[in-house]
């Protein structure tokens, strides 16, 4: 992951009573939703989807700057951030769609080829 960003994950789902605040420089982001997979909340980590759910809400995510040699390190799912679900888009100078955002670092206790073989996503809009 070449992001100089950490995220840390909240496990109160869009609530707007929730605990999660921006330090200096870092940022919340809300509204975003989960293709192929769900946020559990109990266990604040990446679960397999419900029956006949493809699309479920997010979690909280507070972005912060961070020195890469200086980030948290935990058991994630490198997971792509997608604007739509259509994942195709104009192929960018950086070799990425234009339709692709960043990497999230999601908890997960699954490897990465699990999630990767399900196209778990997270996306900021359900419309393409």
């Amino acid at each position: 992951n070449n992001n100089n960003s950490n995220n840390n994950t909240d496990n109160k789902n869009n609530n707007s009573n929730h605990k999660a605040s921006a330090s200096d420089g870092g940022a919340i982001v809300t509204g975003m939703y989960v293709e192929g997979a769900r946020w559990d909340a109990n266990f604040m980590q990446l679960a397999e989807s419900l029956p006949k759910v493809l699309f479920s809400p997010a979690p909280l995510i507070r972005l912060e700057p961070t020195d890469p040699a200086n980030a948290k390190t935990f058991p994630a799912y490198e997971c792509p951030l997608y604007r739509t679900p259509e994942r195709k888009g104009v192929l960018a100078t950086t070799g990425h769609s234009t339709n692709f955002v960043m990497e999230l670092m999601i908890p997960s206790n699954k490897p990465q080829e699990h999630w990767v073989r399900r196209g778990v996503a997270f996306l900021l809009s359900l419309a393409d």
